[in-house]
């Protein structure tokens, strides 16, 4: 009940104070669980997702946001997930509580990056988003936030407003045909390539590969990390 009370309101705020577009939204399925793969450039990547899309979606966030009183009041009320940083153990909670959304029909968001982009740049995806999404079962889309970087760059605490913020949706991404090679290293780096590839058409990003350094650490999901956009035409919906 709060997730939908604190989206009604910061809903047409930020709508006023931003200007925020999106690009086929229409690719979220209207029920039944997905994966939301996301290229991670800024705090407020979490904020605007989550308030331009009809259904709920989950993060599993880093447990300091939930130590913190000027953010533990949003990520309690928009139900984010707090993770502890702490390597494997902390890593397969975060893989329970992605598959416990998504086994219950629900949105899961994921920043295969596994931080912050340092520059602006794209950066090799860590493969947990593949390793989830065989796991699960469920659809990827591939999500580019384009904007958010100039809208509140890192160490930047007031945003600057009436910034021009995209959000752009691919078609759902299926790998079923790799259901059965779901611990092959090479068909989970493949995957997660192919949704990198599709970040990459769609936020217009030049590609590092390589991973990036992280500023600041977010948790694991298998060996993804997880938080804590003229549109090009996707490669495929397909794999």
């Amino acid at each position: 009940m709060t997730y939908w009370i604190v989206k009604g309101i910061l809903t047409p705020v930020l709508r006023l104070l931003f200007k925020v577009r999106t690009e086929g939204k229409e690719g979220v399925p209207a029920q039944g669980p997905a994966i939301l793969a996301s290229n991670h450039l800024s705090f407020s990547d979490s904020i605007f997702l989550p308030l331009v899309l009809r259904r709920r979606i989950t993060f599993v966030a880093k447990a300091e946001y939930f130590d913190d009183p000027k953010t533990a009041w949003f990520f309690r009320a928009v139900g984010q997930i707090p993770i502890r940083r702490g390597g494997g153990s902390a890593s397969q909670r975060a893989l329970d509580s992605a598959m416990e959304v998504l086994e219950g029909g629900g949105l899961f968001g994921i920043y295969p990056e596994g931080t912050r982009s340092p520059d602006g740049k794209l950066y090799k995806g860590h493969t947990g988003v593949a390793r989830l999404a065989l796991q699960s079962g469920a659809p990827v889309i591939a999500v580019a936030m384009v904007g958010t970087r100039e809208a509140q760059p890192i160490g930047q605490v007031k945003p600057n407003f009436f910034s021009p913020i995209g959000i752009k949706f691919s078609k759902p991404l299926y790998f079923d045909k790799y259901k059965d090679r779901a611990d092959d290293p090479r068909v989970l780096r493949q995957i997660t390539d192919e949704i990198m590839f599709e970040l990459r058409a769609l936020s217009g990003q030049e590609y590092v590969d390589k991973y990036a350094k992280r500023g600041e650490v977010v948790e694991e999901v298998g060996e993804a990390k997880v938080g804590t956009l003229p549109l090009e035409t996707p490669v495929g919906a397909s794999a």
